[in-house]
């Protein structure tokens, strides 16, 4: 099993009610599920705290066996390094880094730096005229190709994909999503899909719903 979640809840300061409440949920490599539900439901935050980028009030949050709730920001930052690559509906690519740079940027980090791999994945995704583009010269759909890019390079357990096709329109959105479940696919990773669209969701093949802080 690569992540397991135990009664997960969180609860944010302003917040009237808990965020989350008592989330679990087993997830084997390989897997791709679509994680579904209205907005305010928690998709989000679940994603961070699964991703390390936010902590668990309590319950367990355990990715290949390490449970991230004991974890300071430099040991989860590290399990995002290697372990875990994230993909965010705004890109979050370097302004002051060429396409090439940016997608290195994260397998450097990791310590992982494959210029094979990268060259097969900016291959793949139709990159290669663009290496010494910057993010501002690109097409959303090209930047979230980028994103993806550097997210893949150090070939990480698990991808977690926020919205990844929200700033797209509906063909770019399935370009992108094709090409991100072929690549995650041949790596043996899982994958977890946070969307509002059904027909996206509907291509994994397993899904499940946030309502009220809960699964479902």
């Amino acid at each position: 099993m690569l992540l397991r979640l135990r009664h997960v809840t969180k609860t944010y300061p302003a917040a009237t009610a808990a965020v989350l409440r008592g989330v679990t949920l087993d997830l084997d490599r390989g897997e791709m599920l679509a994680l579904t539900g209205e907005s305010g439901s928690g998709k989000s935050t679940l994603l961070h705290l699964i991703g390390g980028l936010d902590t668990a009030d309590s319950g367990v949050v355990a990715i290949g066996g390490t449970d991230l709730t004991p974890l300071n920001d430099v040991g989860r930052a590290g399990l995002r390094r290697g372990t875990v690559g994230v993909i965010f509906q705004q890109f979050n690519l370097i302004p002051s880094l060429t396409v090439a740079a940016n997608v290195a940027f994260q397998a450097r980090l990791a310590g992982r730096h494959d210029a094979g791999r990268i060259r097969m994945l900016t291959d793949r995704l139709g990159l290669v005229d663009h290496l010494h583009k910057y993010p501002e010269q690109l097409s959303g759909g090209q930047q979230q190709r980028v994103a993806i890019a550097r997210t893949l390079a150090p070939q990480p357990d698990l991808v977690l994909a926020d919205e990844p096709t929200g700033n797209l329109d509906e063909a770019t959105a399935d370009t992108v999503m094709t090409m991100l479940q072929e690549l995650v696919g041949e790596t043996g990773a899982a994958l977890i899909l946070v969307t509002h669209s059904e027909r996206l969701a509907s291509r994994m093949l397993r899904r499940l719903r946030l309502h009220a802080g809960r699964l479902e």
